[in-house]
């Protein structure tokens, strides 16, 4: 079906951007002083937010996770942001949605300023109404639910519209579902086998034209 608004996530939806967060994370925990891990749990860090995946996969402590986040900052912002590439057919896919009169926003883990570099970087940031990230703490947007709440209030939409979710990690689903929201989950991102299925996505999609199919 068509929907009103379409929210995507960014890492492993609309790029992929897992070199430059690997690395990220492995300058940050270098800077850490903590023992690099396996490719298969490092693959880990790859969609939830920051301050999640630095305590739940390294250990790190909850006072020790903003000098953690600082670290990653260090490399991702100057280098990492930039190790990424659009994936095939998404610059198709937004120049449709706009042109169907679809109102398309981002609703990323990722900080909204290194979002929005980011999409201005590859040049696809007029296609989006609202770029909502976390916030530089976590604090007040820490969580994906969080990061939909504030994209969801700086669109200002009416009770019936139409929303859905585009993402490629559990963290996406769950999100939405926290907000009543359907989710497509994409399978040429990061999640794990059968991640998505069992966060219960609403519809899994393989390829962008599966996508396209399915929001237009």
């Amino acid at each position: 079906m068509a929907f009103d608004v379409v929210l995507f996530d960014l890492d492993g939806t609309l790029t992929d951007s897992g070199l430059g967060v690997a690395n990220g994370v492995l300058h940050a925990l270098t800077a850490m002083g903590i023992e690099h891990p396996e490719p298969e749990e490092l693959r880990k860090y790859l969609g939830p937010p920051l301050w999640t995946s630095f305590s739940d996969f390294a250990g790190v402590a909850k006072e020790d996770l903003p000098l953690a986040v600082k670290h990653y900052r260090e490399y991702y912002n100057e280098t990492g942001a930039y190790e990424n590439s659009v994936y095939e057919g998404i610059r198709e896919l937004l120049v449709d949605l706009n042109a169907a009169g679809t109102r398309v926003a981002v609703a990323t883990s990722k900080v909204d300023y290194a979002a929005e570099n980011i999409l201005r970087h590859f040049e696809l940031d007029h296609h989006f109404e609202v770029i909502a990230g976390s916030d530089e703490s976590g604090a007040l947007r820490g969580t994906k639910a969080l990061v939909i709440a504030h994209a969801l209030n700086e669109l200002q939409m009416s009770p019936e519209t139409s929303i859905v979710m585009i993402g490629d990690r559990e963290h996406d689903i769950f999100g939405a579902q926290e907000h009543g929201l359907p989710s497509i989950g994409v399978t040429w991102g990061y999640a794990g086998d059968g991640e998505l299925v069992a966060a219960g996505a609403s519809q899994i999609v393989t390829t962008v034209a599966e996508l396209s199919k399915a929001l237009l």
